[in-house]
């Protein structure tokens, strides 16, 4: 016989038969009966200090994990705040939940306060949008959202509750736990893979994208070493390969090794598994033709929709990563007149990036008192490989993009959505979800005020992440493209910053400032020490010269070439 339940008891079970341990949000009394239910689940709730924090940290954790992310925000102002967490999921093709509190069924379509139809709000950016009218189906569209979110492309899922259907009560059975569905390869297809790797010349390996687990990634991994193959990463999916592995030979995305650039634009094959191909992998669709690439391209998606959106691949595969991985592991070694030629190639590429990482003139050039480069060195030299890195956007990260060996699955959090303020939340999330491994946040100073209050959600959950803040008193990056633009004219790009040290020192974290290179390591042992023994977060914050906006050009520079092309 069953028991009747309200409605927002009926979810937290739905969340429980479903796996769910952590949910992120902020609470509102749109959504009190579920908030009520949790009391007594074993579900943590972890409270954020913004809506637009909770998101990243789902979308955060679903990367981490590979199982969806789940959110619970207010209605109206709380659903906008957290829209920037479902751009992201989307554009990085990451499980995620959102649940929004909304109005009852009896004030609908009056714009009662804060409604807003979610439908029309998520639907671009979402897999599937919808709102839960009835408390008897409840368990039937949670088990849908998260078959959704996790077939095919992964991706994020909206649901609306109304408040009257969460303080409903309703006599209905529980469902099963979700199975994620994901196309394979047919043995056709396979075969025509194995003929077209075998014949290659100049063939390259690309990964990137969503849907990966760790099996899968140690069979492609393994797959390339035997056939002795480069295998580059996709914009922030450097993590899909360990970069020390004898295979990888470095990233593929913004800021991009000319060399590496120039391979895969002569290769004769790439076997691109799992990327979208969008502009920030493509160097602006530049490396390779739009809409026929001239190398021979088989891209292997998810989702069938994507297969020819912007290239007409040669051969398009549509298959899960892991269903692809494990084709590959069963091919084994390629029976192949060119393995001579691929060992020499994959030789040169590896040469390639070992001089790409290595350090950069301008620290010597300009005479800087703190050396970036140096700070990663230090890094890598105290903290493990399984390290987890993370960032939002800036030029900033290309000091981790680059010079930071990321140690294989689930060691880079970064949004390929560009979404600034996902550096802190994202952090604290991998903390909280992992907490025996190192957490690195690399911060810009603009990016980092735009989520830094989650500073206190890792202090209140002794999330003991180590946040690293570029303090160059700007917007760098728009900063940067002002001067190739219009020099000398700045505008809208500087900054006043607080003292972030002592902002994180009244947290109740660690904090402390480094302008010298020879500071930056014993700061990074003390900060380390301190999150060890208390399970609290330390900060460094880094004021350098803002002149030195990339590892490879100064505003300086930039400035003086556009004045030079007369701009």
């Amino acid at each position: 016989m069953l028991t009747p339940r309200s409605g927002g008891q009926l979810i937290v079970d739905a969340l429980e038969v479903h796996g769910v341990d952590t949910i992120f949000g902020v609470p509102g009394e749109s959504y009190l009966p579920v908030l009520d239910a949790l009391h007594d689940s074993s579900i943590k709730f972890i409270i954020n200090r913004q809506e637009g924090g909770s998101a990243f940290m789902a979308e955060a954790y679903g990367k981490l994990t590979g199982k969806p992310g789940i959110c619970f925000v207010t209605r109206g102002p709380g659903a906008t705040n957290a829209s920037i967490g479902v751009h992201t999921a989307h554009q990085d093709s990451t499980a995620m939940i959102l649940f929004i509190g909304q109005v009852g069924n009896d004030f609908v379509e009056r714009e009662a306060f804060q409604e807003i139809d979610y439908r029309r709000m998520y639907g671009p950016m979402a897999k599937w949008v919808a709102q839960i009218d009835r408390a008897d189906r409840i368990p039937e569209y949670i088990a849908h959202a998260f078959q959704v979110a996790t077939s095919g492309r992964p991706g994020p899922v909206v649901l609306a509750l109304p408040e009257d259907c969460l303080s409903a009560v309703a006599n209905v059975s529980d469902t099963g736990h979700y199975r994620e569905v994901q196309a394979s390869p047919s043995s056709l297809q396979i075969q025509h893979i194995k003929d077209l790797l075998s014949r290659a010349k100049r063939p390259f390996l690309l990964l990137g994208g969503g849907g990966w687990s760790p099996a899968a990634c140690e069979q492609v991994a393994h797959f390339a070493e035997q056939n002795h193959l480069p295998v580059g990463c996709a914009f922030r999916f450097q993590d899909l390969m360990p970069n020390l592995h004898p295979n990888y030979v470095g990233d593929v995305g913004i800021g991009i090794n000319p060399k590496l650039a120039q391979r895969i634009k002569d290769a004769d094959l790439v076997l691109a598994i799992g990327p979208r191909l969008g502009e920030m992998t493509t160097s602006g669709y530049t490396i390779f033709e739009a809409p026929v690439p001239k190398q021979h391209l088989i891209h292997v998606h998810s989702d069938a929709l994507e297969l020819g959106r912007v290239y007409q691949a040669q051969t398009m595969i549509n298959s899960g990563m892991k269903e692809f991985a494990q084709v590959l592991s069963e091919m084994g070694s390629l029976a192949s007149t060119e393995q001579d030629n691929w060992r020499a190639q994959l030789a040169s590429a590896k040469v390639d990036l070992q001089q790409w990482q290595q350090e950069p003139a301008i620290f010597k050039q300009e005479n800087a008192p703190l050396n970036l480069w140096q700070v990663v060195q230090d890094i890598k030299a105290q903290c493990p490989a399984d390290t987890i890195i993370t960032n939002g956007a800036g030029n900033y990260a290309t000091w981790a993009h680059r010079y930071f060996p990321y140690g294989g699955w689930r060691t880079q959090l970064a949004p390929t959505s560009g979404a600034m303020g996902y550096s802190v939340p994202s952090a604290v999330a991998a903390k909280i979800t992992a907490p025996e491994r190192t957490v690195i946040a690399f911060a810009g100073d603009g990016e980092y005020m735009m989520n830094g209050q989650e500073l206190a959600t890792a202090v209140q959950y002794r999330a003991g992440v180590i946040i690293i803040v570029f303090n160059n008193g700007m917007y760098g990056t728009i900063r940067m493209h002002q001067e190739r633009e219009f020099p000398a004219r700045v505008s809208g790009t500087e900054l006043h910053n607080p003292d972030f040290a002592a902002l994180a020192r009244a947290y109740g974290g660690h904090g402390e400032a480094v302008e010298h290179t020879a500071d930056f390591g014993p700061a990074l042992a003390r900060a380390i020490a301190h999150t060890q023994e208390h399970q609290l977060p330390a900060l460094i914050e880094l004021r350098y010269d803002g002149n030195l906006i990339t590892p490879g050009a100064s505003l300086m520079t930039l400035r003086q070439q556009a004045q030079a092309a007369g701009k």
